[in-house]
């Protein structure tokens, strides 16, 4: 297709529209991976009122991807510390989310917006920032691989089948 993408801040028009990726971004995930949790029944509605509370915050971003005249794509990032006060303070950028419509996908629309936020974190003086990336979401992976990611921490989960047994509990007493 390689029509013209127009990346811009956020405002609030754009929310409902927010919303409605936001939603396609949970399904995704869900659909990839159904131990990721779904959307409450008003996560979009709330999701659209968090952003709308925080459009004018100065260490968050959120950009919106428009081709034809309509939104096919956003990112939310923040610049945040991610350590505990243990560690060194070390200030950083964080995508806390990104998603592209389908039809939009392969069209240089999430470049576009990585793009723009990396303009965003350097004029923050920000020297590096970080994401989460589904397990299974092959496509994502690639995706930061391909503008530069790197695997740092891996997250994992484990379930808890039964309760300890009575003998466990006697040895920690």
């Amino acid at each position: 297709m390689n029509q013209r993408i127009i990346v811009r801040i956020a405002a609030r028009p754009d929310l409902d529209a927010i919303a409605r990726l936001w939603l396609g971004l949970v399904d995704y995930h869900q659909q990839l991976d159904p131990r990721l949790p779904p959307a409450a029944p008003d996560g979009a509605r709330r999701y659209a009122a968090r952003i709308e509370d925080r459009l004018d915050d100065s260490s968050m971003r959120v950009l919106v991807a428009e081709r034809d005249g309509r939104i096919v794509g956003y990112v939310l990032a923040m610049v945040v510390d991610l350590m505990s006060d243990l560690f060194v303070h070390e200030t950083c950028g964080f995508v806390a989310d990104i998603y592209v419509a389908s039809e939009a996908r392969r069209d240089g629309v999430g470049r576009a917006l990585v793009d723009q936020l990396l303009l965003w974190f350097y004029d923050q003086g920000i020297e590096y920032y970080e994401w989460h990336v589904a397990a299974h979401n092959r496509a994502g992976q690639a995706f930061w691989q391909a503008v530069g990611g790197q695997p740092v921490l891996i997250r994992m989960r484990s379930g808890v089948s039964s309760a300890p047994s009575d003998d466990v509990n006697q040895e920690l007493s």
